[in-house]
């Protein structure tokens, strides 16, 4: 009896093993049955380095999950860009959207302030405070509002004024309409330069510079000589430095939750990689860029660093839903870089 009574056990244990066993073997099968398709959006021109490193970045990403994630990129906002891009990650969307922080300000207010005018005096400043707890805390404050961040730091270069006069201080902007992403903090940082603020989407940029609709525009070295903004009567580059021209990395938490965790590890991994080798390369050619800049008739000129920084103060004022004090930390944590 004690026989039959043991027999019955094993036999069970075998069962109960045997179904585990068919369980794990199917969801296996299922990660291997795993296929996702994300729509990647940006508003950089093929020819520049972000358009280089995204596709650099969906192409390792399809070889590491042996193609279960492939990420279809989309320069030059051929699909919804800027804020309608954003707008797509948080209605859920299989989208991945590639913006300036500022955009994400509209949904976490901090965000505003990390993207503030004149803050950084180098590349590793801004690097360094997207790992301190003050954004860490934005991040996950995105995150309760449906926006997972894979990226802070797609760093394309300072942002300076393009324009067909030599700019030096506010004054020189009286009158002079230059062009801007729609973002509100552009409109904003622009303004109190002393410009009248002309949003306009990219593709019709480089026209109505020609045209004479607008007398220059804002943008890092890279994107002049990448997109040949300098062929145009624009060729004179006050570098004010006044924005740390850099984007953010996007994706649906939904839709985030919804991918295997080992195929999350590879995406995370291949994203923060490229930010970090894009920042690399960039700091490596930034000299050889101005250089052959001015091989084209590209003058740059300094700018009354006191006199723009004066005329930007009011924008260091807290905006509504803003923590009290946010500038004052940023401003702290800079400080203790220097």
């Amino acid at each position: 009896m004690q026989k039959k009574a043991l027999f019955m056990v094993l036999s069970i244990l075998l069962l109960v093993n045997m179904a585990i066993f068919a369980g794990g073997a199917k969801e296996a099968e299922g990660d291997q049955d795993y296929k996702l398709v994300l729509k990647l959006s940006h508003v950089f021109s093929p020819a520049e380095q972000l358009t280089i490193s995204m596709d650099a970045v969906a192409a390792s990403i399809l070889e590491k999950t042996n193609g279960a994630i492939e990420i279809q990129t989309f320069p030059q906002a051929q699909l919804p860009a800027y804020k309608e891009g954003v707008e797509q990650v948080v209605r859920g969307a299989d989208f991945i959207s590639v913006e300036d922080p500022s955009f994400i300000g509209d949904y976490v207010p901090d965000f505003k302030a990390l993207y503030a005018p004149m803050l950084y005096q180098s590349f590793d400043e801004y690097v360094e405070l997207t790992k301190r707890d003050i954004v860490k805390n934005m991040i996950a404050e995105a995150e309760e509002q449906g926006i997972k961040i894979l990226a802070l730091d797609y760093i394309y270069g300072f942002r300076n004024l393009i324009t067909t006069k030599v700019i030096r201080t506010p004054e020189d902007l009286s009158g002079m309409k230059i062009r801007t992403p729609g973002s509100k903090s552009y409109i904003d940082t622009l303004t109190a330069m002393g410009a009248n603020a002309t949003p306009l989407p990219w593709g019709e940029t480089l026209s109505a510079v020609q045209q004479g609709v607008v007398d220059g525009l804002e943008g890092s070295e890279f994107t002049n000589l990448g997109t040949k903004v300098y062929e145009g009567p624009t060729k004179n580059v006050a570098t004010t430095r006044h924005i740390l021209g850099t984007c953010g990395v996007y994706i649906s938490t939904d839709v985030w939750a919804s991918i295997p965790e080992e195929y999350q590890n590879i995406i995370q991994e291949e994203f923060t990689k490229g930010a970090n080798d894009m920042v690399s390369l960039l700091k490596s050619q930034h000299s050889g860029v101005v250089e052959e800049l001015e091989s084209y008739g590209v003058m740059f000129n300094e700018v009354d660093g006191m006199a723009f920084r004066e005329a930007l103060a009011p924008l260091y004022d807290e905006q509504p839903g803003m923590t009290p004090g946010v500038f004052d930390s940023i401003f702290a944590e800079l400080d203790s870089m220097r």
